[in-house]
């Protein structure tokens, strides 16, 4: 068969992963939330708007580097296997698999992603439009498992600085697991990352003049709603991005208006917040190239590559296992 789904999550997962996080994030101090929880329907079709946004450059930016390097990271990597992390709809990779597949070397797509749904329509979507492609899809969370099949050598794709919503510690971990899963002749990982650049300009991305990013960071407290039962009002709560200048990231928080108690009845608890307190949604660690090439160093990777875009905003690299 063309299309193959390896389904590696159990029906129930993001269920129990929602009541899981959901528990810790509101009986912790400080309260945080990790960022996948954005992403139902509503959530995606915002998201989808914010890349589109003046003010939102992620995309854009390393569209244009992608436009400018496909042909040459096909011809660098030889990839007879594309596998991307976080794949979603695989819109933006389709440069790569037209640059791949003009070179001759590409015989697979191996997209992984936590919703089954997004990654059906998008292993279709992929396989009528490259009918000489094999798409082996895979629904798993890359931060546990990393499915990387064969044939070699494989590019990894992990784009659209998504690295980024990983603290340092997370990284690490990430990153070697990856490296220790690159074990065939010719293996490489092409990465998407976010730049450090005037906190301005990266305040503005994450909090832009027409709302829409304000109203896909409230979302979370619709999911929270319909899927736990609970009872947050979206308007009791002031969207805030901030710049962390020490660890050089953007942090999205919810912040309360006033103080109040939320019921969550399906966790048995009620979430208590103080006036000004903040529930921390989404981190967004921006990257400068020395630290980032040590990191990847640290876990036994090196950085031949690196491509900048023309206002050295984004950029993306190519790392290859030693």
């Amino acid at each position: 068969m063309r299309i193959t789904v390896d389904r590696r999550l159990p029906a129930d997962h993001a269920a129990r992963a929602l009541r899981a996080d959901a528990e810790s994030a509101l009986t912790g101090r400080p309260k945080r939330l990790p960022p996948k929880w954005f992403y139902d329907e509503h959530g995606s079709t915002l998201f989808d708007r914010i890349t589109r946004l003046p003010e939102y450059y992620l995309t854009r930016a390393e569209r244009q580097i992608l436009n400018a390097r496909a042909e040459e990271i096909a011809r660098l990597t030889d990839a007879r296997t594309l596998v991307e992390l976080g794949s979603g709809t695989s819109a933006k990779t389709r440069v790569l698999l037209d640059a791949l597949t003009a070179a001759g070397t590409l015989k697979q797509y191996a997209p992984v992603d936590v919703s089954d749904t997004t990654l059906d329509r998008a292993a279709e979507a992929i396989s009528r439009d490259y009918p000489g492609l094999r798409v082996a899809a895979t629904v798993a969370d890359f931060e546990t498992d990393l499915p990387l099949p064969e044939p070699g050598p494989r590019l990894v794709a992990f784009l659209g600085s998504t690295i980024g919503n990983l603290d340092t510690e997370q990284r690490a971990a990430f990153l070697t697991r990856l490296r220790a899963a690159l074990t065939g002749e010719g293996d490489a990982l092409l990465l998407g990352v976010d730049l450090v650049k005037s906190p301005t300009t990266l305040i503005r991305a994450y909090d832009d003049d027409q709302g829409v990013t304000a109203a896909f960071d409230k979302n979370v407290l619709r999911v929270l709603n319909r899927e736990l039962g609970a009872g947050f009002d979206l308007g009791a709560f002031d969207h805030k991005a901030l710049w962390n200048a020490e660890a050089e990231r953007i942090e999205m928080r919810l912040r309360a208006r006033v103080a109040h108690s939320v019921e969550i009845p399906a966790l048995g608890l009620t979430a208590d917040f103080a006036r000004g307190e903040d529930l921390r949604t989404e981190i967004s660690v921006k990257f400068r190239r020395e630290p980032l090439t040590e990191e990847l160093t640290r876990a036994a990777f090196t950085v031949p590559h690196w491509w900048p875009d023309p206002q050295s905003r984004f950029a993306l690299l190519l790392a290859t296992p030693v």
